[in-house]
């Protein structure tokens, strides 16, 4: 912490890559303490400096002679088609993420000392690239800490640690504001400092947990461009929706080609939707998605809004006693794709579930601690349901009617009944549970425990825990498959996706993936995997 306070670095004892490119380069340390370092903008393609004679690190937007050796490199080993420019664009990261991912690399495209050393060594010898990713990914071959990974703050010791969602995609810690709620919200910390001690003891055994499969998830494509995805969502109908919260202000869709059909501004003007006392134009900032069962229609949460009357805003930790601004939900039409209509919900809605009779959606809301329900015909909120802090995730099980809510701040389960809308609980499941899945037969629902690094499957109705198992660190998202076989399961902190097999919840292969995976979706139709990685792209792996 000494050296990274004396260069100007983030000081938290963790040697990450610019820690290392600093202590590669042999600098002195300097006698005098520089100002400390300014707050980072928020960029999707940060660039060096092209002039610099020795580099430490490459990555896109670089242009040197560095670059065309890497390049030279990938080209031999058969991972980079393109031709040789010295510029290190969308190919050549593609092409580098591809060979982390096969190599058991961290895949945050960028070319540091393990990469390259693996990739000369690979090159030497001229291989083939085998297609496949590694099952479990050996930890030591990378440092575990990205660039654009967002520095934990220091250590809490809490009875209770849940995750506040960050609205950072990368390298800047969230806001915070002290909730008013103090027996609830005293044990608070931050999403980045949650790891218990045997949440990391466990993650060691998650390789002798692993069995063998017919069937590997092998890197098929790699998404890039002007986006910070929170989430991305399938139609049902060969369209994926990625949400962009307020670092690009837009919703981006594209096609089972992987192809780019639509930038969607987030921007509204709320009075044509009836909202009269908000005149003009509005911008929101989309977090999570969910679609009408005939694909018709999109429903998107936004984080917040921006624009006049909206001077309160929540935050990662908050509570109802702030009244924070309540946000908009919007319906977006998918054959024009456009927002068609307008909802106001609660504050700061996080996870939306649309009923299969489509005349209800539910949407979570993390700073009013309460759920929205909205009439569909009515497009408009008709009830609010109290939960408690930081209610999260939403599964809902069509044949009885009820809707699961995990609520993040706590160890249950809400169990709400959508015919009267009262509510049961399904207490003590875990540390911090934030993403739920029904199976198809509606016999199980699985739950991430973000506090704990683990996978809950619960036995409904009865709300029995069957078991618990270790996937990562900080599991977010998650999907089924199709036939409920195999659940996806994003780890933020490490970097990866873990696939279990559901029937004894067995972890069956570990991929590495780029910066700060938060979001996961399954194409049935083409058996496909989509990964939303906060840092700045989309991972499509064939399953």
């Amino acid at each position: 912490m000494q050296f990274q306070k004396a260069h100007g670095l983030v000081s938290n004892g963790i040697v990450d890559h610019r820690t290392l490119t600093v202590l590669e380069s042999g600098a002195s340390i300097k006698t005098t303490t520089p100002p400390p370092p300014t707050k980072p903008a928020v960029v999707n393609s940060p660039k060096l400096q092209t002039n610099t004679p020795k580099m430490s690190m490459l990555r896109r937007g670089d242009v040197n002679a560095e670059v065309k050796s890497v390049q030279q490199q990938l080209q031999a080993s058969g991972y980079l088609k393109q031709s040789i420019t010295g510029s290190f664009d969308v190919a050549t990261e593609t092409a580098v993420l591809k060979f982390q991912t096969e190599n058991g690399l961290i895949a945050d495209g960028i070319v540091g000392p393990k990469t390259l050393a693996a990739l000369k060594s690979q090159s030497s010898k001229s291989p083939t690239p085998t297609g496949k990713n590694s099952v479990i990914p050996n930890k030591s071959k990378e440092l575990k800490t990205p660039v654009k990974k967002p520095t934990p703050p220091a250590p809490k010791t809490n009875s209770i640690k849940f995750a506040t969602e960050p609205n950072q995609p990368i390298n800047q810690p969230p806001q915070r504001e002290q909730p008013n709620n103090e027996k609830v919200l005293a044990a608070a910390v931050s999403e980045y400092d949650f790891a218990q001690p045997e949440q990391l003891a466990t993650q060691d055994n998650i390789q002798k947990n692993s069995s063998s499969h017919s069937q590997k998830m092998t890197l098929k494509k790699t998404i890039a461009g002007k986006i910070s995805p929170k989430s991305v969502v399938h139609s049902g109908n060969g369209l994926f929706f990625a949400q962009n919260m307020m670092y690009n202000h837009t919703i981006t869709v594209y096609n089972r080609e992987h192809k780019l059909v639509k930038v969607i501004p987030d921007k509204v003007d709320l009075s044509k939707f009836g909202y009269s006392k908000f005149k003009g134009n509005y911008r929101g900032a989309p977090v999570e998605a969910s679609f009408s069962q005939n694909g018709k229609y999109a429903w998107i949460s936004n984080y917040q809004m921006y624009g006049p009357g909206f001077n309160n805003p929540g935050s990662d930790q908050c509570s109802p006693q702030q009244k924070t601004d309540k946000s908009f939900l919007y319906r977006i039409n998918t054959d024009s794709l456009e927002i068609d209509h307008v909802v106001q919900v609660g504050s700061v809605p996080k996870f939306v579930a649309t009923a299969n009779d489509e005349g209800l959606v539910l949407v979570s809301n993390w700073c009013s601690w309460d759920l929205s329900v909205v009439d569909t015909v009515k497009n408009k909120e008709i009830k609010r349901i109290p939960l408690g802090p930081y209610p999260r995730g939403i599964a809902i099980d069509p044949a009885t009617n009820q809707a699961y809510v995990a609520v993040m701040g706590s160890y249950d389960i809400a169990k709400v009944d959508l015919n009267n809308f009262s509510v049961k609980w399904l207490k003590n499941i875990g540390n911090a549970p934030r993403h739920l899945n029904i199976d198809p037969t509606g016999k199980y629902l699985y739950a991430s425990l973000n506090g704990e690094g683990k996978i809950a499957k619960i036995q409904l109705p009865q709300g029995k825990l069957v078991n618990k198992v270790s996937t990562g660190n900080a599991p977010r998202s998650m999907v089924l498959s199709e036939d409920g076989q195999r659940l996806y399961v994003v780890n933020y902190s490490d970097n990866t996706v873990s696939k279990i097999r559901t029937n004894d919840l067995k972890v069956i292969q570990k991929v590495n993936v780029g910066a700060n995976p938060i979001g996961i979706t399954y194409d049935p139709q083409t058996k496909e995997v989509w990964v939303a990685c906060y840092s700045g792209n989309i991972m499509v792996f064939q399953d």
